[in-house]
């Protein structure tokens, strides 16, 4: 049991909360906390061809969405004019960080000046709105010190680091110049079974998923030896709601204190459904990184201290969750698989092959 377990609002003390970035894993659970709070909670989507709400899908009948796009500002404007929230988290970017270096330009307009717009909307609309701005331990990249706490130097190693570095001071200035309560949160790698698979955690657990199931015999990976301190995206969401109740705001890490290596993810996974991973892990050049970041791990001394925040999930407990859930997945797919072949064989009338 936490120490400060999560405040539970009266229908009468009723929130509004406007999530950019719902769509995505971070927003997903962020949603699902609020909602549980007693939060009204609109989402931000951009508007396009396709609705990618595969996340937030259980949660359509009890979260708002509105269109709009963090690279807009009149668009921000608009919305916060119309929706009056309470409290803005801001989790909208360009997130995957090998795809900075491809669309540099991208991930800075997202990533970056998105933040200026939401924090200029709220400037403009009204002060009062309290503010999270995602902030990501990417910006400590070629890591001066170890551990890495709220004062520790930075040195970010990609395109992406530098524009969450970016967003990261404009939050601080925006605070410190107009009396802002805008916080950010400086999280630390964090996954779930909602993680997208481009991202390695989830890459090694339904690779290893595949491979457990006969439907793969490899899994191409790029450094192994690279450290991440990983812990469980529904646990560091709450991190950012408690930094947002906080009477004074401030900057946060959000982190287990553990590191462990890529090759200590793969081990895991392997482990978990009885194979050697030795025998089915491929190094390929095309996955390793122009600039690599070696080492993260963070201290969350002061969010422990001062939010009453600790992670409840530990490495190899999400791991395995992890895995669990892509075979899963992968059960159902192929059961409808061979439903749908059974069904075109009796429309067809013909044998299976």
């Amino acid at each position: 049991m936490r120490e400060h377990p999560v405040k539970r609002l009266k229908a009468e003390e009723r929130k509004k909360a406007l999530l950019t970035g719902i769509t995505g894993q971070d927003g997903s659970y962020l949603a699902e906390l609020l909602l549980e709070n007693g939060y009204e909670v609109w989402g931000v989507v951009r508007r396009s061809s396709t609705s990618p709400v595969a996340r937030i899908q259980h949660l359509l009948d009890r979260v708002k969405v509105a269109q709009g796009d963090i690279t807009d500002l009149s668009s921000m404007i608009r919305l916060v004019e119309e929706i009056q929230p309470h409290e803005v988290y801001n989790l909208a970017a360009q997130s995957f960080v090998p795809a900075s270096w491809q669309q540099p330009i991208l991930t800075g307009q997202a990533t970056a000046l998105g933040v200026t717009n939401m924090l200029e909307a709220i400037r403009f609309v009204n002060k009062r709105i309290r503010f999270y701005q995602a902030s990501s331990s990417e910006m400590f990249g070629k890591a001066q010190e170890v551990p890495q706490t709220e004062r520790t130097a930075f040195y970010p190693r990609s395109p992406y680091g530098v524009a969450k570095l970016y967003g990261h001071w404009i939050t601080v200035n925006y605070r410190e110049s107009y009396g802002l309560h805008a916080s950010s949160g400086i999280l630390f790698n964090h996954e779930s079974p909602r993680r997208g698979l481009e991202f390695v955690t989830r890459k090694v657990s339904h690779g290893v998923a595949r491979i457990a199931l006969g439907l793969d015999e490899k899994l191409a990976l790029g450094n192994l030896d690279a450290r991440r301190d990983w812990g469980f995206a529904g646990d560091y969401v709450e991190a950012m709601w408690r930094m947002v109740q906080a009477d004074q705001p401030c900057d946060y890490v959000v982190a287990t204190g553990v590191a462990h290596s890529v090759r200590d993810l793969v081990k895991s996974a392997f482990a978990h459904v009885n194979l050697e991973w030795e025998r089915y892990v491929e190094i390929d050049p095309k996955f390793v990184r122009p600039a690599e970041v070696e080492y993260l791990v963070g201290d969350a001394t002061k969010a422990r201290d001062e939010l009453g925040w600790e992670p409840s999930v530990d490495f190899h407990t999400l791991v395995r969750m992890m895995v669990d859930h892509d075979l899963s997945l992968l059960k159902a797919q192929m059961v409808g698989a061979s439903q749908s072949r059974l069904d075109q064989a009796a429309s067809s009338r013909q044998p299976l092959s």
